[in-house]
């Protein structure tokens, strides 16, 4: 599991950067941006230490869900 940077803060680590990450390693999101749903998306990829972003998560209404 990557080390997130919640935990180099609880740490003290100020300069932390975290390992680059490729899109292929976790998954997108169909979520709308400013949901609860999306919400819970980005603090569970934090947690885990993931990117919050994803090129493919969802960016708006008219997008279409898969």
């Amino acid at each position: 599991m990557q080390r997130s940077i919640l935990e180099a803060i609880r740490e003290g680590e100020w300069d932390f950067e975290p390992e680059q990450i490729k899109d292929t390693m976790f998954d997108s999101t169909v979520a709308l941006p400013g949901t609860e749903e999306k919400l819970s998306v980005l603090a569970e990829r934090a947690k885990r230490g993931l990117p919050l972003w994803h090129s493919s998560d969802r960016l708006c209404y008219e997008e279409r869900s898969e």
